[in-house]
């Protein structure tokens, strides 16, 4: 039901040019630069004002030269004034467009700012659900496109229709009647124009789903380009890509097909003013009605009235997709954020971690069915379970990655609804099994568990963690670059970081969702070993895929179908639960054949 309603939200933004919600957002994106889109608009203007003297002037210099003005002071004072002029109007036409460069380039700043925060407000769940590829589409691409619309809109907008406006009136106030018969191909172009946009609530939709089908597929096919190769997938994965370029290029070729002919009737009407205006400014001036002078004045200022709508006719496809842009960041914006108080209502009065009655729903499907559970404080927890069970889920729900649908989670008897995020965040470091590093040296990315931190004391978080000697035998060391996402690292090399940098941030709960799954062994077995030293007091949720690494958890609870099947020590399991009994006999089997 959601999907549908925000599909048809889409669609209706689309055969607008910028409705209610789009118009909201792109004026908050605005937000300390409407001043210097003011001044953009005053600059502009005098700008307009300087050409419209330009023809007053060149208006009087016609009359005296055709009246018999031999006066050469006149003509060098008059062509003075005129240069002078029309040199201003470029100097405040520069100056507008750069203001307004200068606020568009603001404003698409802090669009970024707000969406890359608004991603950090939201829930896990609502950010998966769309692809990487999307969001970068948006974030750093389509938002750019906005840039030459904006940037130009303010003055472009601003000098041709008020300066077309402005031309008319002079007009009329010359000859009223050669004013209107100079507008006698407007309908005709006005109707060219109509039947062009008859088309577009048929086409446009379709292009703009093409091209972020296109922009998603082209991520993926990049991201993914490593396993593309090493299995041999470059022609099944090259072609989803070419089919989703043909299909992108197809859509937009198919729809100019349709207007092209319509589009260019129009654009010939409306700039065609000597077709009404010549024979009729002829005919006045046989009949004694029209001062000839006059005449030839009209002539040269009919190309000041319709001509400039036509730029501003140019425009309307950019505008439409600016409001098509701004829609797809509003519908970002618009998602619900975690149910989080600015500042905390209770402060928990120790780390225990209680679990009463919790039910999580993701797609549309409860994955969670009234789990309850009670981790005491300083105390170490084990999540055990089948593949798909709902181990990280709960992990992810107690790191408030997500909000619970029904229940709630106590942290210290506080619930984390009345927990700012700020101060939830201070409370729990969270590793989990896929960990991202960020395109920055090793050093900079275990600093990011503490901002501050100095180099020692990321360095001794890294000795504690066991991961000292692994990173000096890297090629830098500590300034060895980590590359996009972590892919200069192996997987194990990444998880370990993410722990040194979970550690550095020192919080007195610590979830670890499968934290070692790519280390080996031996790896595995002194990162235990340091964790249990590191996390002494502290109240430990471990998820592990190696039974052994949790045997003397105090406390093991086994996730069977989204439910707590059973709980205990690991003694107790192996006496009351068959299923953890399985499951440990398949894992000491699994140990003895790799021995």
């Amino acid at each position: 039901m959601k999907k549908e309603q925000n599909s048809r939200q889409n669609t209706a933004t689309m055969q607008s040019v910028l409705n209610r919600n789009s118009f909201h957002w792109l004026w908050h994106f605005t937000e300390g630069k409407r001043g210097t889109y003011l001044l953009s608009i005053i600059l502009a203007l005098l700008g307009v004002a300087c050409m419209l003297l330009v023809y007053v002037c060149l208006a009087a210099l016609i009359r005296e030269l055709i009246g018999g003005n031999r006066d050469m002071d006149f003509y060098v004072q008059r062509g003075t004034q005129i240069g002078i002029l029309w040199i201003l109007r470029y100097v405040f036409h520069g100056l507008s467009t750069y203001s307004s460069h200068s606020a568009t380039f603001g404003l698409i700043g802090n669009g970024r700012k707000l969406m890359l925060k608004k991603l950090n407000t939201m829930p896990l769940g609502a950010v998966q659900d769309h692809s990487s590829g999307e969001y970068k589409n948006i974030i750093c691409d389509r938002i750019e496109q906005v840039e030459p619309t904006l940037a130009h809109v303010t003055p472009e907008f601003t000098a041709n229709i008020i300066g077309a406006i402005a031309m008319f009136i002079y007009m009329m106030n010359i000859d009223w009647r050669v004013g209107l018969w100079q507008l006698i191909c407007i309908p005709a172009g006005f109707i060219a124009f109509s039947i062009m946009m008859v088309s577009t609530p048929k086409y446009y939709p379709a292009t703009i789903e093409k091209t972020k089908a296109l922009n998603a597929v082209a991520v993926e096919y990049i991201g993914g380009i490593e396993v593309i190769k090493a299995f041999g997938q470059s022609k099944t994965s090259y072609g989803k890509f070419v089919k989703a370029a043909k299909e992108g290029a197809d859509c937009f070729i198919d729809w100019m097909k349709k207007e092209n002919f319509w589009q260019n009737f129009g654009m010939a009407c409306f700039p065609a003013t000597l077709l009404g205006l010549l024979p009729s400014g002829v005919i006045y001036c046989l009949n004694g009605s029209l001062d000839p002078a006059n005449l030839i004045v009209l002539i040269i200022l009919s190309f000041g009235t319709v001509a400039p709508l036509v730029t501003v006719f140019t425009y309307m496809d950019d505008i439409s997709k600016v409001g098509e842009i701004i829609s797809d960041m509003a519908d970002v914006m618009d998602e619900a954020d975690l149910k989080r108080p600015e500042t905390s209502r209770q402060l928990p009065k120790d780390h225990g971690i209680t679990l009463n009655n919790v039910h999580f729903t993701y797609k549309d499907k409860e994955v969670l069915h009234g789990i309850s559970m009670e981790l005491k404080s300083g105390t170490v927890n084990a999540l055990v379970g089948p593949s798909g069970s709902g181990k990280s889920t709960i992990a992810r729900l107690i790191a408030s990655l997500w909000d619970v649908n029904d229940g709630e989670i106590m942290i210290g008897g506080v619930n984390v609804k009345d927990m700012s995020l700020e101060e939830y965040n201070r409370h729990v470091a969270y590793v989990s099994q896929e960990n991202y590093l960020f395109d920055q040296t090793v050093m900079d990315n275990i600093r990011m568990g503490r901002e501050g931190a100095t180099d020692e004391e990321v360095i001794a978080a890294a000795k504690a963690c066991g991961c000292h000697d692994f990173i000096m035998s890297l090629e830098k060391g500590y300034q060895t670059i980590c590359g996009g996402s972590g892919g200069h690292l192996s997987g194990g090399e990444r998880q370990r970081i993410s722990i040194a940098r979970a550690m550095l941030k020192d919080a007195p709960i610590v979830i670890l969702d499968e934290a070692t799954s790519y280390t080996d062994p031996e790896s595995e077995a002194v990162i235990q070993s340091a964790l249990s030293r590191l996390t002494a007091g502290k109240t430990l949720i471990v998820i592990a895929h190696r039974l052994s690494t949790i045997a003397d958890a105090d406390r093991i609870f086994l996730i069977h179908d989204g439910k707590v099947e059973a709980q205990g020590t690991q003694e107790e399991l192996l006496t009351t639960s068959p299923l953890y009994r399985s499951m440990w006999e398949s894992h000491v089997s699994a140990r003895k054949e790799e021995a």
